[in-house]
């Protein structure tokens, strides 16, 4: 029963995560962290269906292992979009240049 709570609970924090993802489409870093709220639900998703079924954790190694590439190459694209217009906005970037 403890497990269908808590399962409960990280599919509440991913709808959470996705409504903040689409609500703030403003700034880049915090849809970058939006997007790292819902790998952080989705890994605990996860985490409790592999430990329920006592499977392998091997899978979810792999899958941090992706989220991290991820957020690296997230986090250099705000450093040289930082570099390159001075802000994170994305109303003030000219795509056309």
């Amino acid at each position: 029963m403890v497990y269908l709570y808590n399962s409960f609970l990280f599919i509440f924090m991913f709808f959470i995560g996705v409504m903040v993802f689409s609500s703030k489409r403003k700034h880049l870093l915090l849809m970058l962290l939006s997007l790292e709220f819902i790998i952080l639900s989705l890994y605990s998703i996860m985490f409790l269906y592999l430990s329920m079924f006592s499977y392998e954790y091997y899978f979810s190694m792999m899958f941090l292992t992706f989220c991290v590439c991820e957020s690296v190459l997230g986090l250099s694209i705000l450093v040289s979009l930082i570099r390159t217009h001075g802000n994170d906005l994305f109303f003030s970037m000219n795509l056309l240049c």
